[in-house]
């Protein structure tokens, strides 16, 4: 018990307070234990850039690999800012520290320790040494990073829009400023491997051409995956770019699209990558020349794949018969009697087709087998059907029905590419879309001269003398005429796109015209052509003047007012006047004048009856707005707010539409503007615009103010 009484209470221990009446450890069992500042709350969980490098011992250039390679981002903590320090970027504790397990991270500080040793090396003037250290280099892989960030396929494949993006690119850029050949070469390889597998399984669904460059979007497994073609330009590499950070993402990427292509290839029983006994010779050049060589080594591949199966199906074959001692016929045998067949079939079919108009007495067992043509030719559509689907021939990898109708789109039709127009986009497009693509250059499919090519693309003002000489069966179109019938998915005609011609617009296939309130003239024009519908380019233009959405509403408002204004007019004069029995108008006249009076009278009551629902339904409108919250009254303020500005971006469209199809008609008509005294859509924007300024300055005239400036006196 030591100097404890029994009977007396307890005494106080010494690092209890003054003022309390309880121990230290009854009180720190109650009350907590007290933080120190800084190790709780959002000043621990959220920290800074610098003490992040402290914790981590690594310089800042490796701490934003890391941070790159590992998917870290800065977090904005909400609410306060730890430390009242704004605009400073902070870390969340756990991203750290899961950076601190990082096996990089060791292979980083190996990779440190390394090269301080060479550099020591090389100050010694020890060549041997350093050389033989510099063969001992560090090496890593990514592999467990994209395992980590993209547990399932779908995952990368939703993700997967940078990387392309960023991939082609680097296909498009010198080696220069830091940036390896073998970088460059590695990014090409890719961005060929993926548009030949885009191009083979024809899963290309929209593309549009723009300033940035060309947007080109896939469905791949039900993912929709889009990316962004640079053009074939030179590339001018600027100086306020950090291409070290580029460098690093591109390094993810490459991993990343390494383990998706690969996926992807041997979803279709085809080995990735290629090798060189495959592509046939080492391929190096620009990025369409790899494409062509990827192309052509998956169809091959796929071809000869096809070709083993058959052969294994032979072997198995005769197996089964040398067991059972019967004789099976091959696989070749089997397509070339099918072969045989369906060209019987097809010479039956066309002597039934002749023979039957001219034979009347016929028996009933002839009739019987007559009827049996149209069950053969849907079999046989069903067999084409089936070919089709496949990807190659061959191959028993299987199109969907989007795939195979897209597939549909350009089959039966080959493309010849002059050199000046851009070939790897162009070509993913057509071949996607069941074309044939020859271009001007060496490696290619198809001949300049070829009777078969059946449209000539031309980015040329005009037609060069030298393609008199090419078969006139042929027809010269611009490169946007292929991107429009991949988008709409239907055969334009070519007029609009022959060459030197004025292009129609290039259409956005992202916009819902439908969301937007606004459909495009020539949008609508594509779909008349769908529904089979004739167009006339006169009336066309005539209605697009004349029936536009916004101008046609307030246009009919001010033709309503104006006409029951002069119905009432006309009602107060045939009250002033006399009637006059002895005066006798004409029997035609009088039967005009009753029936225009009739229309008239029902006109008036329609626009009174509308009039009247209008106004009740305003009311109703304005009871309900009372009756509403005052959250709920800015919510619906704040919808209606969005909806006239939506409103107002269509009325001004429709607006410039009118102008722009009432300035070409009339210049159809009179031909030049100037001369005959019409106004350009240059010269009616200007005048717009001085209206509108005109408008503003009388606002602030009516206020008081305004926004001429003062002149100085001199």
């Amino acid at each position: 018990m030591g100097n404890r009484v029994k009977g007396r209470p307890k005494k106080k221990s010494i690092k209890a307070a003054l003022s309390s009446s309880v121990g230290s450890e009854r009180k720190l069992s109650r009350m907590g234990k007290k933080q120190k500042k800084r190790h709780a709350g959002l000043e621990a969980t959220f920290i800074g850039r610098s003490k992040c490098l402290k914790m981590l011992q690594v310089t800042l250039k490796d701490f934003r690999r890391l941070c790159i390679l590992k998917g870290i981002y800065p977090r904005q903590p909400h609410g306060r800012v730890p430390g009242n320090k704004k605009g400073q970027s902070f870390y969340h504790i756990k991203d750290i520290k899961a950076i601190a397990h990082e096996p990089v991270l060791e292979k980083f500080r190996e990779y440190r320790a390394f090269m301080k040793k060479v550099r020591r090396a090389a100050g010694r003037n020890e060549r041997e040494e350093a050389l033989r250290r510099n063969e001992t280099v560090p090496t890593y892989t990514l592999n467990h990073l994209v395992k980590e960030r993209y547990p399932r396929f779908q995952d990368a494949l939703a993700d997967i829009d940078d990387a392309l993006t960023l991939t082609f690119l680097f296909a498009a850029l010198p080696a220069d400023r830091g940036i390896a050949t073998k970088v460059t070469s590695k990014a090409k390889n890719l961005a060929a491997a993926w548009g030949a597998y885009c191009a083979t399984t024809c899963s290309i669904t929209k593309s549009f051409i723009s300033v940035k460059g060309v947007y080109i979007e896939s469905l791949i497994q039900s993912v929709p995956v889009r990316w962004v073609i640079p053009h074939s330009f030179t590339q001018h590499l600027p100086t306020d770019v950090d291409y070290r950070v580029m460098m690093t993402f591109f390094e993810f990427y490459e991993t990343l699209l390494d383990f998706v292509i690969y996926k992807l290839y041997s979803d279709i029983g085809l080995r990735y990558p290629f090798s060189i006994k495959d592509l046939g010779r080492e391929i190096v050049g620009s990025t369409s020349a790899i494409l062509g060589a990827n192309l052509q080594a998956l169809t091959n591949v796929l071809q000869s794949s096809g070709s083993i199966r058959n052969v294994v199906a032979e072997s198995v074959q005769k197996d089964a018969a040398t067991k059972t001692n019967q004789t099976l016929p091959s696989v070749a045998d089997e397509k070339t009697e099918t072969k045989k067949l369906l060209e019987n079939v097809d010479k039956a079919l066309k002597s039934i087709a002749s023979s039957g108009g001219d034979q009347e007495d016929v028996d009933e067992e002839e009739e019987v087998e007559v009827d049996v043509s149209g069950p053969l030719k849907v079999a046989l559509d069903e067999i084409a059907q089936e070919r089709n689907r496949a990807i190659v021939p061959g191959s028993k990898v299987e199109l969907d029905d989007d795939a195979l109708k897209r597939k549909r789109l350009f089959q039966g039709l080959t493309f010849y590419l002059s050199r000046e127009v851009p070939r790897g986009y162009l070509e993913l497009v057509c071949l996607a879309y069941g074309g044939k693509v020859g271009w001007d250059g060496e490696h290619s499919l198809v001949a300049v001269d070829d009777p078969a090519i059946t449209h000539h693309i031309v980015d040329r003002p005009k037609l060069l003398s030298s393609y008199n000489k090419l078969p006139k069966s042929r027809e010269f179109v611009q490169p946007q005429w292929i991107l429009d019938c991949a988008n709409f998915m239907f055969l334009l005609p070519v007029e609009r796109y022959v060459v030197g011609s004025t292009l129609p617009p290039h259409l956005s296939p992202w916009v819902d015209d439908d969301e937007e309130g606004y459909k495009p003239a020539y949008a609508e024009e594509i779909e008349k052509l769908k529904n089979g519908e004739t167009i006339d380019r006169d009336v066309e233009q005539s209605t697009a003047i004349v029936e536009s959405a916004g101008a046609a509403a307030d246009d009919g408002a001010k033709e309503a007012t104006a006409s029951s204004a002069d119905g009432e007019q006309e009602e107060d004069v045939a009250k002033e006047q006399p009637e006059d029995d002895d005066q006798e108008p004409e029997q035609d006249d009088d039967d005009d004048d009753d029936h225009h009076d009739s229309d008239d009278n029902k006109r008036r009551k329609k626009q009174k009856l509308e009039k009247q629902r209008e106004k009740e339904e305003k009311e109703a409108h304005e009871l309900a707005k009372t009756m509403m919250s005052r959250k709920a009254a800015n919510l619906y303020g704040k919808m209606q707010y969005g909806l006239a500005r939506k409103q107002e971006k269509v009325d001004n469209l429709h607006r410039r539409r009118k102008e722009i199809g009432g300035s070409s008609s009339s210049g159809e008509k009179k031909g030049d503007a100037a001369a005959s005294g019409g106004k350009t859509v240059l010269k009616q924007k200007v005048e717009r615009l001085k209206k509108e300024r005109k408008d503003i300055e009388a606002t602030y005239d009516n206020t008081g103010g305004t926004t001429r400036k003062k002149r100085r006196s001199s």
